[in-house]
């Protein structure tokens, strides 16, 4: 369901225009920052939409500080930026699409402690106005939302929030937390 009507009945293609993706791995072209930016939206984005996006994705500082700014080659795949650059980058692009559904698939999973930190709060800001589905491995990414289902061999297994879903006696999930919070120590 999509704002109460059955997917499956809608038109796909306008489906597809509505979401935004944001995978672990970032796709970028082989062009500046800014028109990487820019694809994310129909038509022209302006300079002014484009540093607002930035700004929201916490991508500005970074990009500003840079020698040539919004005007950085970010090479093939984005090669030339960090793992959490691509990222903001990435994040960016999603900001100034402004999709009703968001997907963030294992949006952090590559990035260091810090970075992740950083990430998730772009996607926090991204996410708070928008419907979001969360695919992720790290507990850290989803504790915030809504409804988490956890997925075990492929079936949902148990459905809840964090502080339901930490609490169940023997559940799976509770034990994911337990394992991450061991492994973190």
């Amino acid at each position: 369901m999509l704002n109460g009507v059955d997917i499956r009945k809608l038109n796909l293609t306008w489906l597809r225009q509505q979401m935004g993706l944001v995978n672990k791995e970032p796709t970028l072209c082989n062009d500046t920052i800014r028109a990487n930016i820019a694809y994310g939206k129909e038509g022209n984005a302006t300079g002014a939409e484009i540093i607002a996006a930035a700004k929201t994705a916490n991508a500005h500082s970074f990009i500003s500080g840079l020698q040539n700014g919004y005007k950085v080659m970010v090479g093939e795949r984005g090669v030339q930026l960090s793992g959490e650059q691509n990222q903001r980058v990435m994040i960016t692009r999603v900001v100034i699409k402004a999709p009703v559904l968001l997907l963030l698939d294992e949006a952090t999973s590559v990035l260091d402690e810090e970075s992740e930190h950083v990430v998730q709060d772009a996607l926090d800001r991204v996410m708070d106005t928008r419907t979001t589905i969360v695919v992720a491995n790290q507990l850290s990414s989803i504790k915030g939302a809504d409804m988490i289902a956890v997925v075990k061999n492929g079936v949902i297994v148990e459905k809840g929030r964090h502080e339901t879903l930490i609490n169940i006696k023997d559940g799976f999930y509770a034990s994911l937390a337990l394992n991450s919070s061991a492994a973190s120590s």
